[in-house]
């Protein structure tokens, strides 16, 4: 899909909040440095946070590292509204809350969600998404083009991004003009060079080097865009291909490590995580069931805009607290499964039922 008729079709839903910026700036995309002081550590974190593209895309299945989102199916039921739900508030306040969701879903007021129904309601908060990101964006390019001729070169970026590492903006700025050498850490040059080959992804034909705000964009969000996102693909497939085929067989897939099981609540982790993964290879991700996920399938997974892959979304969702198994969402399943929905569990939903909906 063209980025043209993707932000068209944005577009056409009212923008929402901008709480995702928040979200961002909180976020430490990358180590710091270790011999700066504690105020420039925080200071650098804050201006990194505003310019590195984040780990984490909500609405987006995987994250950068290949890991799954844990908070997918919530980000996808809640957009925006997300108030309401922490562990510590008022269960009643969250029980009306929940139901006034279930109301937006439930289009045609038969107090059931069906799969379309969940689909639609996917596509919309999705799309909540994508607007958020947009707006974070449009902020995050003015940051980092300090002429205001709206486009930025790899060397403007790289010195808004060194600064943010706790170099002397001006003195590095100098010594790239100038062709000198920069000292730089290993890491810091690792995480660089990883930010230059997306940035020369990012720069559509014909590439001059310099991103203009639709493609700074990409650059921050791949999911923005058909040629990002299957650079995001490609990169994720990279880490996980142990036989070098360009495509995932489950074995690559369930292999990627978790960290060191010292216990048995560390074995219990893994054995979730490997379970987790197996599910959504076999049952969401290899679409034509053969064993392998090419970068076709991955790539369709992936897309947060897909129609089909919304369908199939919505119809797990119901799957997970569909009870009396017929094929729809009633208000009595959702407050019972609320911490699959809204990552917290709303006590006495039977008793409460009929007085919150």
């Amino acid at each position: 899909m063209a980025m043209a008729s993707r932000q068209a079709l944005l577009c056409s839903l009212a923008p929402r909040c901008l709480w995702l910026l928040g979200v961002i700036l909180l976020m430490d995309a990358s180590a710091r440095p270790a011999n700066h002081s504690s105020a420039r550590e925080k200071a650098g974190t804050r201006e990194e946070n505003e310019i590195l593209p984040p780990d984490h895309l909500n609405g987006v299945k995987l994250e950068m590292d290949g890991h799954l989102n844990k908070d997918f199916h919530q980000e996808v039921f809640l957009g925006k509204d997300t108030d309401g739900f922490e562990e510590d508030a008022e269960p009643r306040r969250s029980r009306r809350k929940l139901m006034v969701i279930f109301s937006k879903v439930d289009v045609n007021t038969d107090r059931r969600i069906s799969a379309k129904e969940m689909q639609h309601w996917i596509m919309e908060k999705t799309a909540e998404h994508f607007q958020e990101a947009i707006a974070e964006s449009k902020l995050h390019f003015q940051a980092v083009d300090p002429d205001g001729d709206g486009r930025v070169s790899w060397d403007e970026y790289k010195v808004k991004f060194l600064a943010s590492k706790g170099h002397k903006e001006r003195e590095v700025a100098e010594k790239i003009k100038n062709n000198e050498e920069l000292k730089i850490d290993e890491e810091t040059q690792e995480v660089l060079e990883n930010l230059k080959d997306r940035w020369y992804q990012a720069d559509k034909p014909p590439s001059d080097l310099l991103l203009t705000e639709e493609e700074f964009l990409s650059f921050l969000h791949p999911e923005h865009s058909r040629g990002m996102l299957q650079f995001m693909v490609r990169e994720i497939v990279r880490d996980l291909d142990q036989d070098g085929d360009k495509q995932l067989s489950l074995p690559e897939f369930i292999s990627l490590p978790v960290g060191t099981v010292e216990n048995q609540q560390g074995q219990d982790m893994d054995d979730s995580w490997v379970r987790d993964r197996k599910k959504e290879f076999e049952e969401l991700i290899d679409a034509d069931h053969n064993g392998i996920v090419t970068m076709a399938e991955l790539e369709d997974y992936m897309d947060p805009m897909n129609e089909y892959n919304a369908l199939n979304e919505a119809k797990q969702m119901i799957a997970i607290a569909d009870e009396n198994q017929n094929h729809h969402l009633e208000p009595e399943e959702v407050l019972k499964y609320s911490e699959f929905f809204t990552g917290s569990k709303l006590m006495d939903y039977a008793r409460n039922v009929h007085e919150e909906f």
